[in-house]
């Protein structure tokens, strides 16, 4: 009962018992449902989204415990994305040049499934799920992902330019242009410039950072900043306006802070805005991998109330289910699950 060796201690109705020395306890083991490819595969269209349990019933005439013992079994030893990169090896190369791109799902607040990705070829590369998206993760996940692409690095990188994507690219990556996503920007951009604010200021620097992702040559990009410059002619006052705490703890505060927060996320590193125009292969947004977050949120919304390991296990089979591309790829992830090791399933961290 507490994993340690157990012993026989006799049978009783025809059953064998077990005794284990360390806690003292009796117990009997209990018979572990056989699972065939049969039971692989309807597994396969269930966390992909062809069908439902109710179909899978209907079809195999078993009760809903039986099968979510046999699928108990899989969800418990997921195939880590090394594994599957060893049975389904993607073929890279520096001739045909391909973009990086990586990004964070989050579980809520129980931990982030980080998702590395081909943006050329629509292809995801490596997984791993992480308590946060810090350096370490990161630096975790591009040392193992390095070494699986071996020499064929990419010819750009997309991110939304997190502070721990940023330091762990420019460690391993260093020579490769990083762009950052233009969506992730003009979102954040919005939600500190209100549509309908009552400062024309604050409508303008909003109209102006949605042209952003429209920009499509340099001549637009000059035009755009000089359009910076123009507002901070006009309304630059603002950015140094201030208010007195009078009674209050603090002395002081900027009074348009949300224009000022606007102003710098446009100003103080524009410099990654525009690396497309120079690399016409790099996308100018990591749109492919915002596409893959939006399915993973619908695939847990139909399976509502899974526990986060186990929502993670699915995750993981969702993503290593995207590498597979016919029934015979089935076969091969079918036949190293049958054989897998402990240290072949993927390593899952809850906290």
């Amino acid at each position: 009962m507490c994993g340690n060796p157990a012993k026989k201690n006799g049978r009783r109705l025809g059953k064998q018992r077990y005794y284990c020395p360390s806690c003292r306890s009796s117990f009997l083991r209990k018979k572990q449902l056989p699972v065939t490819f049969f039971d692989f595969l309807q597994f396969h269209k269930l966390i992909t989204g062809k069908t439902n349990r109710a179909n899978i019933l209907s079809v195999q005439q078993v009760s809903r415990k039986t099968l979510s013992v046999r699928f108990a079994r899989f969800f418990k030893r997921p195939l880590s994305a090394e594994v599957v990169w060893d049975i389904l090896p993607l073929q890279l190369s520096t001739k045909a040049p391909w973009v990086y791109g990586v990004d964070g799902k989050w579980l809520r607040r129980a931990g982030v499934l980080i998702i590395h990705r081909n943006v050329t070829s629509g292809a995801n590369l490596y997984w791993s799920y992480h308590p946060s998206e810090s350096y370490m993760a990161y630096e975790i996940d591009l040392k193992r992902f390095t070494q699986l692409i071996h020499s064929t690095f990419p010819s750009g990188v997309v991110s939304d330019w997190k502070g721990s994507i940023v330091s762990a690219m420019t460690i391993y990556l260093r020579s490769i242009p990083h762009q950052r996503c233009l969506t992730h920007v003009v979102r954040e951009a919005k939600r500190y410039l209100p549509k309908h604010s009552p400062f024309e200021a604050t409508r303008e620097l909003r109209h102006i950072a949605r042209s952003l992702i429209h920009i499509k040559t340099k001549q637009e990009k000059w035009r755009w900043m000089g359009q910076l410059i123009r507002w901070e002619h006009i309304f630059g006052h603002m950015l140094k306006e201030r208010t007195k705490g009078g009674d209050t703890k603090k002395k002081w505060w900027y009074t348009h802070g949300n224009i000022r927060a606007g102003w710098r996320l446009l100003t103080q590193t524009y410099d990654p805005f525009f690396e497309y125009l120079n690399h016409p292969c790099i996308p100018h947004s990591n749109n492919s991998l915002e596409g893959v977050n939006s399915q993973i949120k619908t695939k847990l919304a139909n399976h509502r109330g899974m526990k986060t390991k186990q929502q993670v296990s699915f995750l993981f089979w969702y993503l290593t289910f995207t590498r597979a591309t016919s029934k015979q790829d089935l076969k091969k992830l079918w036949d190293r699950w049958k054989l897998m090791k402990k240290s072949d399933s993927a390593t899952i961290y809850v906290t």
